[in-house]
């Protein structure tokens, strides 16, 4: 959880799932020590994410503004979330380069940079360097990509 102060606003970050806002930890303290109602927060989230399967990590930035209300921003998955689900894999490798716990194909790659190229902060970046980015995600996550 990262908390910063922008003018009079307060900005909060959470990895939420994904239709599974509840006013518990980490949600109900992050924003109550705001003086936000969490229970507002949860709804509001748990409605915009109705359409993406129920427990897929989401990363969230929330902005307190100086009246206590929000808005908040949801992003895409983690990419390695994004892989672990394509090569069927539960965790990473303890010796990423040496040894190799699935693989993915380059559509996985491109299908995960399609999705991650959505994001405000990699619109500017042309489809081919995010797929770089991604088989660079894989290698250290320990995945095989093959053609």
């Amino acid at each position: 959880m990262a908390a910063k102060a922008v003018g009079k606003d307060q900005f909060v970050r959470l990895m939420i799932g994904a239709g599974k806002a509840a006013p518990t930890p980490p949600v109900g303290p992050a924003l109550g020590a705001r003086g936000v109602k969490s229970m507002d927060f949860c709804k509001e989230f748990n409605a915009k994410t109705a359409n993406i399967t129920p427990g897929t990590p989401t990363p969230t930035e929330i902005y307190v503004r100086g009246d206590r209300s929000f808005y908040f921003v949801t992003k895409t998955p983690p990419t390695t979330w994004l892989l672990k689900q394509a090569a069927g894999i539960k965790m990473g490798t303890g010796k990423p380069g040496h040894v190799w716990n699935g693989t993915v194909s380059l559509k996985h790659i491109y299908e995960i940079a399609r999705i991650k190229s959505t994001d405000n902060h990699m619109k500017h970046i042309p489809l081919e360097s995010v797929a770089r980015m991604v088989v660079g995600s894989a290698r250290s996550l320990g995945v095989k990509v093959v053609p």
